[in-house]
């Protein structure tokens, strides 16, 4: 399915699992599906707002999210209800699975902000990556995570960041 498909949008869950557990689950419109990248959207889905001190999520805001099933992580473009963009919110994963209706991904705890005007590009979360065990219970994923928020870091800070989403 493309954007520029016949097909009516395909109504999909997007699932977040983290540490074993659904840590979130909600409703969302596939808008691409090319066998390895997908996007959806859907609206904000935290209960109330949530301010990061750099940007702030809340109802009425809405994102466009990339997935990929080769890559160790998601892109999620955020904009309010009027549609400016805010930024982007990355999260590290294991690559995508589509089954059926419902999109999982495993958030790995790692994250990274970045700006609408690109010149605020944050790491976020490696104190809870490191916490969480990961790094000595699974080496080989955990060095994917790292890697994979070193490549969003470097695509974030280039000029070429949304030819990614393109």
């Amino acid at each position: 399915m493309s954007v520029n498909s016949a097909e009516p949008p395909a109504e999909v869950d997007v699932v977040l699992v983290k540490a074993g557990r659904t840590k979130i689950r909600y409703g969302g419109v596939l808008l691409h599906d090319d066998g390895t990248r997908l996007a959806v959207r859907a609206p904000w889905a935290g209960a109330g707002a949530r301010d990061f001190g750099f940007v702030r999520f809340e109802a009425g805001d809405v994102f466009t999210e990339y997935y990929w099933r080769d890559r160790w992580y998601s892109v999620k473009e955020v904009r309010t209800a009027a549609g400016a963009l805010k930024g982007w919110y990355c999260d590290v994963t294991r690559p995508a699975v589509l089954a059926g209706a419902e999109l999982v991904v495993e958030d790995l705890d790692l994250d990274l902000w970045r700006s609408a005007d690109g010149k605020d590009v944050r790491r976020l979360d490696e104190d809870e990556f490191a916490r969480s065990g990961l790094p000595e219970r699974d080496p080989e994923s955990a060095a994917a995570a790292v890697a994979a928020l070193d490549e969003l870091e470097r695509l974030a800070r280039g000029a070429d960041f949304t030819a990614l989403l393109a």
